[in-house]
């Protein structure tokens, strides 16, 4: 392999990393909204040259979690209560009709390992963190929809799921007691697929389970 194409495979595994890296600090609130993101002191950080974290940097505008600002440069994204209102509501569609059209394809096996990550739920209630909590909620659902065998829909939903990171902070640490209702409504929605229920009764409930999230945090939105 030449050396040019050797250099590029680098880069790209070090864009990779750098993407990884920032994007992470993003989600856990280390680079918090506003915060402005100096390439050559994250390249620093990271042993890397600029190159690879400005080609990181620029994925992640892609993504919405970082914008560019005049005069200041690369920063992270703000919360947007709008954008958070409409990517939930479309996210409760598309992912609805993504876990219907996987029902049918999803196997005892599936069905076990979904049961396993609500435990690990179940589990976090008890010291509630909502950060791990909502990472296993990907978990979860991830299980449920990743069978869609319809590739522009399954697209929607992982935009969707990329938007709603940029929001940086659970959902579920405003509130709290949604998390309850959440796991108890992941059962509900395993035992309607083990049941063999049709596409439309689990559509409706994989709808609503994700609605009932949104309505809970615009009304302790409306409240504050």
């Amino acid at each position: 392999m030449p050396e040019t194409a050797l250099e590029s495979a680098a880069v790209e595994s070090k864009s990779q990393q750098a993407y990884a890296a920032v994007k992470e600090r993003i989600i856990q609130g280390t680079y918090t909204p506003g915060y402005r993101l100096v390439l050559a002191k994250i390249a620093e950080d990271l042993g890397f040259s600029v190159v690879p974290v400005r080609e990181a940097i620029r994925r992640l505008e892609a993504e919405g979690l970082v914008k560019f600002e005049r005069n200041v440069g690369a920063t992270v994204s703000g919360i947007d209560p709008t954008e958070y209102l409409y990517t939930m509501q479309t996210l409760s569609i598309v992912e609805g009709a993504a876990t219907a059209l996987s029902a049918p394809l999803i196997d005892a096996i599936a069905i076990e390992r979904a049961r396993a990550v609500n435990a690990e739920m179940r589990e976090c209630l008890e010291h509630f963190d909502p950060v791990r909590f909502t990472a296993l909620n990907q978990d979860f659902h991830s299980v449920l929809f990743e069978h869609c065998p319809n590739p522009h829909i399954l697209d929607l939903v992982h935009r969707g799921w990329n938007r709603l990171a940029s929001l940086r902070s659970s959902t579920f640490r405003f509130v709290p007691g949604r998390a309850q209702e959440s796991v108890r409504e992941h059962e509900a929605l395993l035992q309607l697929i083990e049941g063999g229920a049709d596409a439309d009764t689990i559509e409706k409930a994989a709808r609503q389970h994700r609605a009932a999230t949104l309505d809970a945090y615009l009304a302790t939105a409306k409240n504050q």
